[in-house]
């Protein structure tokens, strides 16, 4: 049995209306999960397969750290799938600069954190001090990558550069992957 610990104001997203949510995660996940409403602690248990429990956990994360239930499920679509987070209070000096670092992964009306999301083919979410990331390994590197050089003081031109490069090599790979349909020659 894991815990996890969430935001008080998350538990409502994660037991969700009637506990829908909550008994989706339990069936698709396969683990029961016990919420402790006042203080935020959701103990999480494998009941079937022991590969998919070990997604829970990471599914009752990321709902706390800001995604929407259905974003979080998509840790379940493939054992690739992966949820990391980029602590943005780490690179602040004081409460002013976590809100300035904040503004600048999220850009003017969202746009920042679109392109991060657009260019990476990952989920973005900026939530409290964090950004949540959830895709395969090379989305949640090229996010992880680019939010790093934003709070490192990088100018967003060239983040989105990076990005753009980073999409073209990973939509470069996905054709060289699917290249040859059905995989043998006409001999």
């Amino acid at each position: 049995m894991q815990h996890v610990k969430i935001p008080q104001d998350r538990i409502g997203v994660l037991i969700g209306e009637g506990g829908e949510t909550m008994r989706e995660i339990e069936a698709e996940a396969e683990v029961r999960l016990d919420i402790d409403s006042e203080n935020g602690s959701v103990a999480i248990e494998t009941v079937g397969d022991p590969v998919r429990g070990l997604k829970g956990p990471e599914i009752v994360r990321a709902i706390g750290r800001g995604f929407a239930p259905e974003d979080a499920l998509t840790l379940l679509d493939d054992e690739m799938m992966m949820f990391d987070v980029v602590d943005i209070d780490a690179a602040a000096r004081n409460k002013n600069d976590l809100q300035r670092q904040k503004g600048r992964l999220i850009g003017e009306n969202g746009r920042t954190r679109e392109l991060m999301e657009e260019l990476s083919g990952a989920s973005v979410v900026i939530y409290g001090s964090t950004l949540g990331i959830i895709g395969t390994p090379e989305e949640v590197d090229a996010v992880r990558t680019a939010a790093e050089m934003i709070l490192d003081g990088a100018p967003h031109g060239t983040v989105y550069s990076f990005l753009e490069e980073k999409h073209n090599e990973m939509k470069h790979q996905g054709l060289e992957y699917h290249r040859f349909p059905g995989g043998t020659s006409d001999t």
